[in-house]
Order: structure tokens, then C-alpha cells, then sequence
């Protein structure tokens, strides 16, 4: 059965983690956090990860720069697909990476929607690596499932800390917009 025709035939045990607002007031105040701590980002660059953290990410950049336009925020989005340790075992479809800027001893910020086993982020950090050596790299997310990781890796920047078990799913909807546990 596919994710989709699962969730809709679900929809009675949803748990919505985030509402609308909810979503909005956590973007807002994760793009505040990121100022406080690298106004005016000048050695500063945020990527997001293709496929799920490219909306984040650009809502984050969108909020940065609604507040300052004056800035020239380097924004660009990693492709990951072929740096997964799970790329042989299903077919992945590899999205664009546009990195038009060097990462090159920059404080590099990595935004993906869910952090669950780590391994995404590993994946990341292993492309990432293709385009220099950042002086530093600072992980932000919208949900944390703390208790699932598989690879110590932890965010700096969290929306919202979440407990879940194994064979629940965190569905981040920007349609709707919510995110939901199911």
C-alpha cells in the first residue's frame, strides 16, 4: 500500500503536532533564532535538503529576508541521493543540487523538515563535503524525533522535540499547511 492511500485511509488516528499557525509561529521564530546568532550572515550560508527540506528552508529564507531585505543571504539546496546508504535498495529519483556559492570555511546551515535515525543528515554532510570544507556546520530542523536516532547526530535549531515509536510516521503537509503524526 502506498504512503498517501495509507495516510488518507488513517486520517481518524492522526495526531496533529503542529497546526497551521503553530507551523507558522515555529518557522518564524527558527528564522529569528538564526538571526540572533548569525545577523549579518556574512560568513554564514543556509542549504536545504532536497527532497523534504527545501520548503522549510525556503520559508525560513523567505522569513530572513521579509525582516531584512538588505541581505545577500547565500541560499542554496544539496542534493543527497546518490550519498544515501539505502541508494541501491530502491529506486531514488536525484533531485537538482544548486550551490552557486563557496562553502569554503562558511558557517554552513543545514535545514531538512524531520531529523529521525540521522542518516539523511549523514548523507548531507558526506555531499556537502564535495563542495569544501566549512568552517562549521549547524543542522536546523523543523521536527526532532529524539528518541529514533541511529547516528549521533543532534540539531542546533529545533522547531519542536517530538516521542514517537518506531512504527509511527511524521508527516510534514505544506498543502495543508500542519505537520501530523500518524
Amino acid at each position: 500500500m502506498n504512503r498517501t492511500v495509507y495516510f488518507y485511509q488513517n486520517l481518524k488516528q492522526l495526531k496533529t503536532i503542529l497546526s497551521k499557525d503553530q507551523l507558522h509561529l515555529t518557522i518564524k521564530r527558527l528564522s529569528h533564532q538564526l538571526i540572533e546568532q548569525h545577523y549579518p550572515f556574512t560568513n554564514t550560508v543556509i542549504i536545504g535538503v532536497q527532497p523534504r527540506g527545501v520548503h522549510l528552508s525556503d520559508a525560513i529564507v523567505a522569513q530572513i529576508k521579509a525582516e531584512h531585505p538588505q541581505l545577500q543571504l547565500p541560499y542554496g539546496l544539496l542534493d543527497i541521493t546518490f550519498y544515501r546508504d539505502d541508494v541501491h535498495k530502491e529506486l531514488h529519483i536525484a533531485n537538482q543540487t544548486t550551490i552557486n556559492f563557496s562553502i569554503e570555511n562558511k558557517h554552513v546551515i543545514l535545514i531538512d523538515d524531520v531529523l529521525y535515525t540521522g542518516r539523511t543528515i549523514r548523507a548531507a554532510m558526506d555531499a556537502l563535503l564535495d563542495f569544501g570544507r566549512p568552517a562549521k556546520v549547524e543542522l536546523c530542523v523543523l521536527i526532532d524525533r529524539r528518541f529514533n536516532r541511529q547516528l549521533p547526530i543532534q540539531p542546533d535549531y529545533t522547531g519542536k522535540a517530538i516521542d514517537s515509536i518506531l512504527s509511527q510516521k511524521v508527516t510534514v503537509d505544506w498543502a495543508t499547511p500542519q505537520v501530523v503524526l500518524y
